[in-house]
């Protein structure tokens, strides 16, 4: 029921979102007296703000087309490398530039958004490495009869990619698959992996949620994991190829977040609506650029959400040495020779210091010079991956940290 009244909703938005889209063109037609005195123009500006806010998204594109090396423009092309079900490995290909860039595996988040939330950690990268991702399907678009997809697929997802992609790799992993990055490159350097990663980077992620919980870590404790299936999963609707599937509806997630930040995001409609009355399009557009990025939500399996939230919010299975992945303990004193460069918000209300850097505390075999910790001056979650300060404070830290462990 949950999903389908969603459906219903979003539908009557939708209607009502083109109906608003209709009333702005018509306010700011030239031929119209009011687009130019009264109540027009603010009228309009409200209408404009409304349907955006009511329109409905797919999956968005990267439009990553070129990147400037040394003062040049070089073309990038998409490629899919690889398949599997619930996700595929997508490779940027600097058209025309000579091999031996550092290959770099950016491990997306499967929390809700698509893997286009890190076009801004992509565009940064691409002028200095060989840059591959993560990019995962929309759980509500993958029909039953293909299976399941869980935490332990993840990892494996993974591994096979790593191989894929070959020797030399270095991954970075965004919040949520720092566990499943970690959990791989301790199998891999257990069984001494020639395609075992040099470097793995780990940003705002839940390594140990003891350590200074933040309100989504209280949300995944203070109930059992039997009220998260009875209260957040639902089953997708007939209209989708997954009909039946359990599922973690991106949508739920999306309400999560705006939930946290409420007055943030009233505010920032409050400016675009400003921003439109005044006629900057240009910085109204700018807020527009970012919820139509943070807006678009897929779904997650319902086995893969709540195995997460139980081995890594209320068990607290990998920092306790008892995360296992199939048959085989994940075991951190395995990692020896993966250089590890853990990096945290000082505001991130997602992820909470001390989070990230826990990853190098449980690494007790790998020595000091292989470890770095940093932690970026008043910023939050987002910051920490998109944005002016990831781009010219963070980003130089992963790239110093990867050119000295690229031999």
């Amino acid at each position: 029921m949950l999903y389908n009244a969603y459906e219903v909703q979003r539908s009557l938005l939708a209607g009502a979102s083109a109906w608003a889209n209709a009333g702005v063109e018509l306010l700011n037609n030239p031929a119209n007296p009011l687009a130019y005195f009264g109540g027009g123009p603010v009228m309009a500006s409200a209408l404009n703000v409304f349907a955006h806010a009511a329109a409905p998204r797919g999956k968005p594109e990267f439009g990553l087309d070129h990147t400037i090396i040394d003062g040049k423009t070089v073309e990038v092309s998409e490629r899919i490398e690889a398949r599997k079900t619930f996700g595929q490995l997508k490779h940027f290909v600097r058209e025309g530039v000579a091999p031996g860039a550092p290959k770099l595996l950016i491990t997306a988040p499967m929390s809700g958004h698509f893997a286009t939330l890190l076009r801004g950690t992509v565009e940064r990268m691409l002028p200095g490495h060989d840059v591959w991702i993560t990019d995962w399907r929309d759980a509500r678009n993958v029909p039953l009869s293909e299976g399941s997809f869980d935490l332990d697929d993840y990892v494996d997802y993974l591994k096979d990619w790593l191989i894929h992609i070959g020797e030399g790799a270095h991954m970075l992993a965004v919040c949520q698959p720092s566990v499943p990055s970690y959990a791989v490159a301790a199998l891999m350097a257990a069984e001494n992996h020639p395609c075992r990663p040099r470097t793995l980077t780990m940003m705002g992620g839940p390594i140990d949620t003891r350590e200074a919980p933040t309100v989504v870590n209280t949300l995944a404790t203070e109930r059992p994991l039997s009220w998260f299936e009875q209260n957040v999963v639902a089953t997708v609707p007939f209209q989708y190829p997954a009909n039946g599937r359990r599922v973690y509806p991106g949508f739920m997630q999306l309400a999560g977040f705006m939930t946290m930040n409420l007055g943030n995001h009233m505010m920032s409609h409050w400016e675009m609506f400003k921003h439109l009355v005044e006629g900057d399009d240009e910085s109204a557009d700018a807020t527009k650029e970012f919820y139509d990025e943070y807006r678009s939500v897929c779904d997650m399996t319902a086995e893969f959400y709540l195995q997460t939230v139980s081995e890594v919010f209320q068990k607290h299975s990998l920092p306790k040495g008892e995360l296992m992945h199939r048959d085989t303990l994940i075991d951190p004193t395995a990692i020896k020779d993966i250089a590890l460069l853990a990096i945290e918000g000082e505001r991130d209300d997602i992820s909470g210091l001390g989070q990230t850097k826990a990853a190098l505390t449980i690494s007790t075999n790998l020595p000091a010079k292989l470890k770095k910790y940093h932690m970026a001056p008043n910023v939050g979650h987002y910051g920490i991956f998109n944005g002016s300060k990831w781009r010219t404070k963070i980003a130089p830290i992963v790239e110093a940290w990867i050119k000295t462990h690229d031999k």
